[in-house]
């Protein structure tokens, strides 16, 4: 890649601190070429995000079947997925249409994907053999735990990482897209039924889960409240630095907490013909990664609270 080149993928990225190197040297790059081909046809960011949605919902049920072609099929489909959502971001940053409802159709385009994998190989593995139980069937166990890990582990594990990268951009002065849910319960409630009914719904649904990742931090909503009541606004360079400095070494567990960590797993255990083993790896690994980085985080917040 020509330095050129490289700097323009760059200036597509919220933030280089934030990017995996995956990301870096994989996604971005092939996403920012189907940016520019989609830019160039005139299609809106949130068209590609619609479109990541379905080939990832496609994804899940080629994972139905058994048979490795199909495997694979799902694979690409996934991976292609990833890079449309990919792509419509950095399409966004490239053209200044960035909008809270593209915010959304990106958070419901990861669940969309995990619902359908989950309920396909629920599906698939129903009547298989479950193993060290004596020759018996998953039967519906294998739904609770595809579906008890997704809504319990995975929707936290996912919905904090997400959260503690767009803190990190807020104090690092980038692109961060943190919202409040307060704000957001203003608005839902200022939105009229009448003409704009499912806006006001996926406001509400939206403003639920941003109450769910602030119930995660306390200690952070308690710094955030000290910083505002102390600066206002706007947040002072050498604050914002140090938080960062303190806060940068987490980074790499949110970015193991989002996408591609769980998709390689997942594509692993699918090549091996252990499916089962995906939810497995949510419930302890993944668990494990997202309790550590919950409690560093919080210290940190409440050692840089008493500190102002």
């Amino acid at each position: 890649m020509t330095d050129k080149r490289k700097s323009a993928v760059e200036a597509t990225y919220k933030s280089k601190d934030t990017e995996e190197w995956l990301d870096i040297w994989f996604t971005r790059p092939v996403g920012y070429v189907l940016a520019k081909a989609f830019g160039a046809l005139g299609v809106h960011p949130n068209v590609i995000t619609i479109i990541s949605i379905i080939l990832g919902v496609f994804a899940g049920f080629c994972w139905w079947h058994p048979a490795l072609d199909w495997t694979i099929l799902g694979i690409a489909m996934l991976m292609l997925a990833n890079f449309l959502d990919s792509a419509d971001g950095q399409l966004a940053r490239m053209t200044g249409k960035k909008t809270l409802w593209g915010r959304l159709l990106d958070g419901l385009a990861g669940d969309a994907w995990f619902f359908s994998i989950s309920f396909f190989l629920s599906l698939r593995l129903y009547g298989e053999p479950m193993p060290f139980a004596d020759g018996k069937t998953w039967g519906v166990w294998i739904f609770v735990l595809f579906f008890g890990t997704g809504f319990i582990f995975h929707a936290r594990q996912a919905g904090l990482a997400d959260y503690y990268r767009n803190i990190y951009l807020l104090f690092h002065g980038d692109h961060s897209e943190l919202n409040d849910s307060r704000e957001l319960a203003e608005q839902q409630a200022s939105t009229p039924w009448r003409k704009r009914w499912f806006w006001k719904i996926w406001l509400f649904f939206y403003q639920n889960y941003t109450v769910r990742q602030e119930s995660m931090t306390p200690f952070f909503q308690q710094f955030r409240a000290a910083v505002n009541d102390k600066y206002g606004s706007t947040i002072p360079v050498e604050l914002g630095q140090e938080f960062c400095h303190r806060t940068y070494h987490l980074l790499k567990w949110t970015n193991i907490l989002t996408f591609n960590t769980r998709a390689i797993a997942l594509y692993v255990f699918l090549l091996i013909g252990k499916p089962w083993l995906y939810p497995v790896f949510e419930l302890t690994v993944m668990n494990i990664i997202f309790l550590s980085m919950r409690l560093s985080h919080e210290k940190v917040c409440y050692e840089m609270m008493n500190e102002i």
